[in-house]
C-alpha cells in the first residue's frame, strides 16, 4: 500500500445552472492535476451546477448513467476526483451529492444529511436528506466525505472516525457572513478554520476542506481551501474570496504518530456511547 497520498483542491468559482461550462472548468483541473502526478483531486460543493439552483435543481441533475458521468469517470483513470453535483435517484428524488471517481469508475457517492434551511439557506425545499455517513476505500487507505453542513455536527466527523477514516473531505460552498471583532476576517472562515482544526487534530486524522469562491445572486463566497494534518496543522490554504490550486502530500506515518501520542479513537467507549443515545432518544 502507498503510504503517500498526492492530493490537490480545485478552489473554483462555478456558473450557476451551466453544466458544460462547469465541466470544462474541471477538465482545465484535471490537467493541472495530471501535470503534478496528484493521486486525488477535490473540488467543492455543486462544482458542477453552482449553488443557488432552487427550481433549476431538476434540469441540471445527473443520473449514474449521465453522459456527464461518463466523462467524470474517463478522466480519473489518470487522476482519483471528488466532484460536487446533483444526484437524481432512480425514484426521482434529488442529492447535494460528492462523488469519488477511481480508475474509471464511480466509486463512492456521498448524499448530504444536514441540509439547512435557515438565514440564507433553503435546501430541504429542492434537495432529499441522504441518511447515511460512512468510510470508504482509497489505496491509500480510509476516507470519509462530508458537504459542508456535514461538518458542522460532530456527529458526522465522530462516525467518519469511528468507521476507521484516516482522512476527512469536505467539499464546501461556504458564504461570506458579515466581519466583527473589528477584524478583516470573515466569520465564517474563522469558525470553519477553528473546527477544522478542531476535528483534524481530536481525531488524529488529515482533513481537507474544498471551499469555492465566486459570486451567485449577491450572494459572496470566501474560498479559503484548506488541507491539515491529524496534529491540526496546515499543509496547504488556499487564497480568500479567489480562484486557487492547492496541494499537499499526506503521509500515514502522521496518523501513526499522531495516535500513538493521543489514543483517543482506541478508548472509545461505543457501547457507552450507543445505550446514552438510546437513553436520550427514549426520555
Amino acid at each position: 500500500m502507498n503510504t503517500i497520498l498526492s492530493i490537490g483542491v480545485a478552489q473554483t468559482s462555478p456558473r450557476l445552472g451551466d453544466l458544460q461550462a462547469n465541466l470544462a472548468q474541471c477538465e482545465h483541473a484535471v490537467r493541472k492535476a495530471r501535470e503534478q502526478k496528484l493521486d486525488l483531486l477535490v473540488f467543492p460543493e455543486l462544482s458542477l451546477t453552482g449553488y443557488h439552483l432552487r427550481d433549476m435543481v431538476a434540469t441540471v441533475a445527473l443520473r449514474l448513467d449521465a453522459p456527464e458521468m461518463a466523462q467524470l469517470k474517463e478522466w480519473s483513470r489518470e487522476v482519483a476526483l471528488v466532484v460536487g453535483l446533483v444526484e437524481e435517484s432512480p425514484d426521482y428524488r434529488f442529492y447535494n451529492a460528492a462523488a469519488h471517481f477511481s480508475g474509471g469508475e464511480l466509486q463512492y457517492i456521498h448524499r448530504k444529511v444536514y441540509l439547512p434551511t435557515y438565514g440564507m439557506f433553503d435546501e430541504q425545499r429542492y434537495f432529499a436528506r441522504g441518511n447515511r455517513v460512512q468510510a470508504f476505500d482509497l489505496p491509500w487507505g480510509r476516507a470519509s466525505l462530508l458537504i459542508c453542513e456535514d461538518l458542522w455536527h460532530p456527529s458526522t466527523a465522530y462516525l467518519a472516525a469511528l468507521d476507521r477514516a484516516l482522512l476527512v473531505i469536505c467539499p464546501s460552498s461556504s458564504p461570506l457572513r458579515g466581519i466583527s471583532d473589528g477584524e478583516a476576517q470573515d466569520d465564517n472562515a474563522r469558525y470553519w478554520e477553528m473546527i477544522n482544526r478542531t476535528y483534524a487534530e481530536t481525531f488524529g486524522l488529515f482533513l481537507v476542506y474544498a471551499n469555492r469562491v465566486g459570486f451567485e445572486d449577491g450572494v459572496g463566497f470566501w474560498g479559503g481551501s484548506e488541507i491539515l494534518d491529524p496534529f491540526g496543522r496546515r499543509l496547504a490554504k488556499g487564497k480568500y474570496y479567489e480562484e486557487d490550486f492547492i496541494t499537499a502530500e499526506l503521509s500515514l506515518e502522521a496518523v501513526r504518530r499522531k495516535r500513538i501520542v493521543a489514543p483517543l479513537l482506541r478508548d472509545e467507549d461505543l457501547d457507552l456511547t450507543i445505550n446514552e443515545l438510546r437513553r436520550i432518544r427514549g426520555r
